[in-house]
This record gives C-alpha cells, sequence and structure tokens, in this order.
C-alpha cells in the first residue's frame, strides 16, 4: 500500500459536482492498494498515521499527532499511486490490485483507521472520478510505502 497524507486545514470530496465528505483540520489520506497488499500492510500503516508527530505543538515543534489535536481524516482511494513509470511515457497500472482486491482493502484500512481515531472517518467514493479540494496546511506532504518500512 502507498499513501500520500496531507496535513489539512479542511478537505472536501466532490463526486459530478456534489458535495460528498468533508473535514476540518486533519489529515487527508490518498490511499493506493497493490496486488500483494494485505491485512498486515492495513495494520502497519494505520498505526503508523494514527501515531505520525505533524502537527505543532504549543512551541511550533511539530511534536502531536492526528490523535493528539482530536483532528479528522479523510480517506480517498486512488489507484493511481500505484503507477510504475520505468518505460516509456505511459503509466502502467501493472502493480495496482484489482477490485476484488483493492475495495476489501479500502474498506478494511477505512474501518480500522476510524478505529485507531476514535470516531469514522470522510471518505471518497471506490473507484469514482472524485475532485478533491484541500487546504494543505504548512504545506505538509509525507509519502508512506508499506513494502518501504526501513
Amino acid at each position: 500500500m502507498r499513501v500520500v497524507i496531507q496535513r489539512v486545514r479542511n478537505a472536501k470530496v466532490h463526486i459530478t459536482d456534489v458535495p460528498t465528505a468533508e473535514i476540518g483540520q486533519g489529515l487527508l489520506v490518498l490511499l493506493g492498494v497493490g496486488t500483494d497488499d494485505g491485512k498486515e500492510d492495513v495494520d502497519w500503516l494505520v498505526k503508523k498515521i494514527a501515531a505520525l508527530r505533524i502537527f505543532d505543538d504549543d512551541e511550533g515543534v511539530m511534536n502531536r499527532s492526528v490523535m493528539d489535536i482530536e483532528g479528522d481524516i479523510m480517506v480517498v482511494s486512488q489507484f493511481t499511486l500505484m503507477a510504475s513509470t520505468k518505460k516509456g511515457n505511459r503509466p502502467s497500472w501493472i502493480h495496482a490490485a484489482p477490485h476484488s482486491l483493492a475495495i476489501p482493502m479500502y474498506e478494511l484500512f477505512c474501518q480500522e483507521m476510524g478505529k485507531a481515531l476514535g470516531k469514522p472517518v470522510a471518505t471518497g467514493q471506490f473507484g469514482a472520478n472524485m475532485q478533491v479540494e484541500l487546504t494543505n496546511d504548512g504545506p505538509v506532504t509525507i509519502i508512506i510505502d508499506s513494502k518501504n518500512k526501513t
């Protein structure tokens, strides 16, 4: 699994120009599921994201997690994170999980993230053409790959 995490002041998802989900201060998590991803990837990423200290403390130092600030999380599926661009100019999606694997992994990730956070996470709609609107705070953007833990 690959995630792009953005610290946000707010974020919204629109589907066909209809507002679908919205959060205030917290994290926007773009999630890509690979063909070889499983529950262990979900568990590791959820734990890592929930504890990631990227919010400022009283001294302005990134020392607080989304849980510490009681922030929100929005998870948006994004298969394009699994793109391979090694050959030519057209990305290959060979490493992106098929819907039969990606949908259950996405749903499990959202469920486990909500448990860790202590409240439901906002989501987009898997496979939909979404417009994501956000105010990146910092900007702070972090990329994590569950297959690259070291």
